[in-house]
């Protein structure tokens, strides 16, 4: 039994802001399935003012959200700008009265759908054109400084290499699948789709880190992950039992594939699964990409049938009230720390919900918090529905023939650890 209630931290332009009462909090991240790209995170928080003084919060003003942890360390849960500012008087007395600031912010990729890009892409690797894409929207060019801005008065800890940055993060580089070049001539696009096109090609995904940073995971990534760190085991006894839900749908099944490839997506490859069609019926996609192989488009076309042919169960809800004295400290603070793509091993599941366990990934999750109480959902795909088998040179260096299963066959060597 582990005892824990939330302690907020809100940030504001860098700066703490501790005169409030935090009342409500929403927070959504991710996406809802795994055949669209990640949204921009959303918070709308509600903050009680009972001193009459103005909270020093702008349209488009930075907001960090925090937690403390059971460590007693402030972990970040959402980043971003702000969008909307409400304020209403909450409640009046004979001598004074209190007001709720309503305020809603958006994650960096927010951003995005509202830049048009015109420039031409070299061919590359799509970890390196997405990088090449967004470093020239979320770094701040030269001209783009405060001519005001002195040296003394710029962080003197910032990097030369993330100065000016204004919400990249990581991005999985080169990337696994040669992309074809854009012209400089072709029609402007939307950053936003864009680069979700990008994502698309090379089978990765963009997401937000919790400081609402861009980040882009690669084919490989979630494998590789998961060999390095293993599942985070969740015991579903301490979810939520209301609203605890699997859905098996044929809507996910996919059994005749054509990708289309090129740099105008001009060519295509297809491919089906006769004995899927033969249960199911013909549950045919196009997916358009700019892929400049023929080989990598036959690749692609071949994975998503073995992974998509059959419906495989999704876990579209569960629960954790943070609060509750059943959960452990250190589930408590891992799912604190929810992110895209995370592995989650379930147990003690019904026996009639996917035999009583389910391994999957972290898609979209969402806190939701009032007066010393808060809850995260998290929606999961199977882990089918994303493995890639690892790349030679993605093997830990100091991986060992020794260490690998001696009853491993070739075939279904995806994952070495």
């Amino acid at each position: 039994m582990t005892q824990w209630n939330p302690v907020w931290l809100v940030e504001i332009d860098g700066v703490e802001y501790t005169d409030a009462v935090l009342a409500n909090l929403v927070i959504r991240s991710g996406r809802t399935n795994i055949y669209e790209q990640a949204q921009a995170g959303y918070v709308n928080i509600q903050l009680i003012d009972v001193n009459q003084t103005a909270i020093p919060v702008n349209i488009n003003s930075t907001i960090g959200v925090s937690i403390k942890n059971t460590s007693n360390t402030f972990v970040p849960i959402f980043g971003g700008n702000v969008v909307d500012i409400g304020l209403e008087v909450r409640d009046v007395g004979s001598t004074m009265f209190t007001q709720t600031y309503n305020i809603t912010a958006l994650g960096a990729l927010a951003r995005l759908p509202k830049v048009i890009f015109t420039d031409a892409l070299a061919r590359d690797f799509d970890g390196d054109q997405i990088y090449e894409v967004l470093q020239s929207v979320l770094f701040a060019s030269w001209a783009q400084v405060p001519g005001s801005l002195t040296w003394a008065t710029y962080d003197p800890a910032t990097t030369w290499a993330n100065a000016g940055n204004t919400g990249l993060g990581e991005i999985d580089r080169p990337g696994n699948y040669d992309l074809s070049a854009r012209a400089g001539s072709a029609d402007p696009i939307d950053v936003y789709s864009l680069v979700a096109a990008l994502a698309t090609s090379g089978l990765g995904y963009l997401y937000e880190d919790a400081q609402g940073r861009i980040g882009y995971a690669d084919s490989t990534h979630r494998t590789n992950y998961l060999a390095a760190n293993g599942y985070v085991d969740l015991d579903a006894r301490h979810a939520r039992a209301a609203g605890l839900r699997i859905d098996t749908r044929v809507g996910d099944v996919r059994n005749a594939i054509t990708i289309k490839y090129g740099t105008t997506s001009q060519n295509d490859v297809s491919d089906s699964d006769p004995a899927s069609i033969a249960i199911y019926g013909n549950l045919g996609q196009v997916i358009t990409t700019t892929l400049h192989d023929s080989a990598d488009a036959t690749a692609q076309a071949a994975f998503y049938l073995s992974l998509r042919a059959n419906p495989q169960p999704i876990f579209s809800e569960i629960s954790f009230d943070l609060t509750n004295p059943e959960i452990d400290n250190a589930d408590r603070d891992k799912l604190i720390n929810v992110f895209m793509g995370e592995a989650i091993a379930l147990q003690n599941l019904p026996l009639n919900m996917n035999s009583g366990t389910f391994q999957g990934f972290v898609e979209g999750w969402s806190f939701r918090a009032s007066y010393n109480q808060l809850s995260v959902t998290l929606l999961l795909s199977p882990l089918a529905y994303s493995l890639q088998a690892m790349r030679w040179n993605d093997v830990p260096v100091t991986e060992t023939w020794a260490s690998v299963s001696p009853t491993l066959d070739w075939a279904n060597a995806t994952i070495v650890a």
